[in-house]
């Protein structure tokens, strides 16, 4: 029988903590897409000598000895010895259903996320958010996407946003969650067009395409975006490296007293992050942490500040901790 799903194969190795970003930016000219995890989802996210499982996948058969060499050449920068390589290639798989059987409906606070195979209610209360399987990522899954429901759901608690921005939507999920929450127009963007068609689609089938409008943008540069702002929330899933990079268009682009949800980076990647914000005067009010990755929640204003840290009540979940800054400006030495 023909193959009728594309060669994939995965990459894989186990590295400490101090090696994960080394041997993650030698992996990168092999892989589209990686990602890492801990090897033991109870070990401590912050010890340093906690293993973690560092993924990469492609569609053309990997350089073993290049790669090796890459490795080799990174860890050597940091006095370690190169982990062991495991490179394979995936069986035929239709990736649409293993998603779906993989994807088991998902409580983030007044959110509920499942796949378009789920024929349950949700439960009494909740916000309903359906995703294509296809549209793996973003799917509520992920620590990062569900930390920033969390932490959309406990800056909802505190006032009501009229103009967000998704930056980096992915399939849209922030951003649908924002319009159905808000009922106020939500503009949502990616630098991947493809993932911009898929935000679009998702809002159609979530009820919210009238007010989720999907933008291709390189980081702040879609001029729709310079249109709308200032912003009264700002939501960013993407990595800690763009976000580092981007942390002065942010800064030109939130409202005075506004919000920002800051995703996709790594507990350990947190005082980069943060150092980059706070020189934008940007103060840390609250993060939620979840199985080593961290969500961020920030304001320009120290009022805004001083009022949120009064509680921090709706930012905390199972397998989650968050930690609200009582000296907002401090924490984020």
């Amino acid at each position: 029988m023909a193959k009728i799903h594309p060669d994939i194969w995965r990459i894989r190795l186990s590295v400490i903590l101090p090696a994960i970003e080394a041997c993650e930016a030698a992996l990168a000219p092999f892989a589209e897409v990686s990602s890492w995890f801990l090897e033991d989802p109870d070990a401590d996210e912050q010890d340093e000598k906690s293993r973690w499982v560092l993924e990469g996948f492609a569609r053309q058969a990997p350089d073993r000895v290049a790669l090796e060499t890459a490795l080799e050449l990174a860890t050597a920068s940091l006095g370690m010895d190169a982990p062991k390589l495991e490179i394979e290639q995936i069986p035929d798989t239709d990736w649409v259903l293993a998603n779906l059987r993989d994807f088991p409906p998902i409580d983030a606070g007044r959110f509920y996320v499942h796949g378009s195979h789920f024929e349950g209610a949700p439960p009494a209360g909740r916000i309903a958010l359906k995703i294509d399987a296809g549209a793996a990522f973003g799917s509520g899954e992920h620590a990062t996407t569900r930390g920033c429901l969390l932490a959309i759901d406990g800056l909802l608690r505190r006032r009501r946003f009229r103009n967000p921005l998704d930056l980096g939507c992915g399939s849209g999920i922030l951003a649908m969650a924002l319009a159905k929450a808000t009922a106020r127009p939500v503009l949502a963007a990616d630098i991947d067009p493809t993932a911009v068609k898929v935000a679009r689609r998702n809002a159609a089938q979530n009820g919210v395409r009238a007010r989720l409008t999907a933008v291709a943008s390189i980081g702040y540069r879609n001029p729709q975006i310079g249109l709308r702002k200032r912003y009264d929330l700002i939501v960013a899933n993407i990595l800690a490296r763009p976000l580092v990079a981007m942390a002065a268009d942010l800064k030109r682009h939130i409202a005075a007293d506004g919000y920002v949800v800051l995703s996709g980076l790594l507990v350990r990647q947190e005082r980069q992050v943060l150092a980059a914000h706070k020189f934008q005067g940007l103060s840390l009010v609250s993060r939620v942490r979840i199985q080593g990755w961290s969500t961020l929640v920030l304001t320009p204003s120290p009022a805004t500040a001083s009022l949120f840290c009064l509680g921090s009540r709706g930012l905390r979940a199972d397998n989650s901790s968050a930690v609200p800054a009582a000296h907002p400006a401090a924490m984020a030495d």
